[in-house]
């Protein structure tokens, strides 16, 4: 092989999540000699799963959309897979919504079964509800617009700009509440139009509504589903494409520095001084923690840097991972998701924990949707609930190892973790019966993890400014470094999966046959 010093490979991925792994298969399949290096000691970013005590859960996966047979995302996995991966599907209702003291909305797909479930909730609303689906639909296709011009070169993406400008100032530059407040002023049905926003991390004040759409819009065109086996199924069947087209995929291998000569990226340095050389470099941690963490002081143009440095990034979390023993079905878990919202407003987030109470919350039981999951004899499910929080109830202990940040921080995790779950208890009381394991994350946790500036694992927000921003681009303007991701397309699994499709399309051309498909 040669000396390690000195390797030299058609391609280096940085980073394991989603999009790393999708542009490194990309490649492999187009036969790329591939080196994929994930600094965590597990390989599949947050798709990744872990497992206490025979309990089980995945650390970023909930439920996914368009993967269904004949979907063209779902045709994206089905060719990137050593072996096929399997689906399962929710059913009809995916999500429940519980909005202050009103009975749970369950939303169902497709696009005209949630029309109904909301007309018999609100049925003097009917043509603001109306309105809303079709401003989904809207929102949804121009986001593919313009998700295609992240692989184009300026002039082309310039045009398809040109050509879609007024849907795309009437959808992606206005925000998700600019776009509900021009259909309804019925309060409780704004909330239950946006309540959902979680699944991209962008609040209804801050996000672009074509992003709600296009993310949460996902689930109405073929359903939601759940990958047999959990999240690690996904570094399972791509991984293996790697390693078959003669690649690696190294975990425990965190990139330092990128090696840059004259006025280009030649290589990776990584924390341990080992040099590895490729022309092509593909950063999937993030576009600013790259321009933050990998680009040598004073190199790259200080144009493309500064508006990358000048997104917000998106939301961190609270994580409360518990395990149950009994018949959680009989005791109220269900495989459609839950969220709560105690007080009716959704545009909420904990930002003075652990003070107070979250104010909403996401609860999953992950169990459930697989159906390759074996309770056992002890009947053993997995389930969790999200709040969303804010960096600064952490900030003070970032600079720590995580076995030194002292009592403060331990008695501080464990109000968190009480309070949380005094309100699982609260809307799952027979449920909170059964758990008989709980562990919290912090969005310490996920910024060791992942690497995500903050804890804020979504990456960038999703504005309007990030939407329509031309920094994003897989190829950057720095020779031989390219991004993949999330910040190239849209938050999420889906979102991180067309970003690696159009990062190595924007190496290798021969895969936009593929996309074309």
């Amino acid at each position: 092989m040669g000396d390690e010093k000195t390797q030299t490979w058609d391609a280096i991925v940085i980073g394991s999540g989603m999009g790393g792994m999708t542009a490194a298969a990309a490649l492999a399949k187009m036969g790329h000699k591939v080196l994929l290096l994930e600094q965590y000691k597990t390989l599949g970013g947050l798709t990744h799963s872990f497992s206490r005590e025979g309990f089980s859960w995945d650390v970023g996966i909930h439920y996914l959309g368009c993967v269904a047979p004949g979907d063209r995302e779902r045709a994206f996995i089905d060719w990137l897979s050593h072996t096929p991966m399997e689906f399962e599907p929710m059913g009809a209702v995916y999500d429940n919504l519980h909005l202050a003291d009103t009975a749970p909305l369950a939303l169902s797909r497709p696009y005209e079964a949630q029309e109904r479930d909301l007309k018999d909730r609100f049925p003097d609303e009917a043509e603001a509800i109306e309105a809303w689906t079709a401003a989904l639909r809207a929102g949804r296709e121009v986001m593919y617009s313009i998700a295609s011009t992240r692989a184009m070169p300026d002039f082309v993406g310039h045009m398809i700009e040109w050509w879609n400008h007024r849907a795309i100032n009437k959808w992606c530059a206005r925000t998700t509440q600019e776009v509900v407040d021009s259909i309804t002023q019925n309060k409780n049905l704004a909330a239950a139009f946006t309540a959902q926003w979680g699944d991209h991390g962008g609040r209804p004040k801050k996000a672009s509504f074509a992003m709600h759409a296009l993310v949460c819009g996902s689930f109405l065109e073929s359903g939601a589903w759940y990958p047999v086996g959990g999240g690690k199924a996904f570094a399972e069947h791509l991984v293996p494409t790697i390693t078959q087209a003669g690649g690696e995929a190294r975990a425990g291998v965190k990139v330092d520095k990128l090696l840059v000569e004259k006025n280009g990226v030649v290589g990776v340095r990584t924390s341990e001084g080992e040099e590895i050389r490729s022309d092509v470099v593909i950063s999937n941690i993030g576009a600013r923690e790259t321009v933050n963490h990998l680009l040598p002081a004073g190199f790259g143009p200080e144009d493309w840097i500064g508006k990358i440095q000048a997104l917000p990034a998106s939301i961190a979390h609270f994580n409360l991972f518990l395990g149950f023993e009994g018949d959680v079905k009989e005791a109220g878990a269900t495989r459609s998701n839950h969220w709560i919202y105690p007080t009716g407003e959704v545009d909420v987030m904990w930002t003075d924990a652990p003070e107070g109470d979250p104010p909403g919350f996401f609860v999953s039981f992950a169990s459930l949707k697989d159906p390759s999951h074996d309770p056992g004899p002890k009947q053993k499910y997995a389930g969790e609930m999200v709040v969303w929080a804010d960096w600064n109830s952490v900030a003070r202990w970032a600079g720590l190892p995580s076995g030194a940040r002292g009592a403060e921080y331990k008695a501080m995790k464990q109000r968190v973790e009480d309070k949380m779950f005094a309100l699982f208890k609260k809307s799952f009381p027979d449920l909170a019966e059964l758990v008989v394991f709980r562990e919290l994350s912090t969005p310490l946790a996920t910024a060791s993890i992942t690497g995500h500036h903050e804890g804020r694992f979504y990456g960038l927000d999703g504005t309007p400014e990030r939407v329509l921003s031309d920094a994003l681009n897989a190829k950057t303007p720095i020779k031989g470094l390219y991004l993949s991701g999330q910040d190239v397309v849209s938050q999420g699994i889906q979102g991180a999966l067309w970003g690696g499709i159009l990062c190595a399309a924007s190496v290798d051309p021969r895969i936009f046959k593929q996309v074309r498909r």
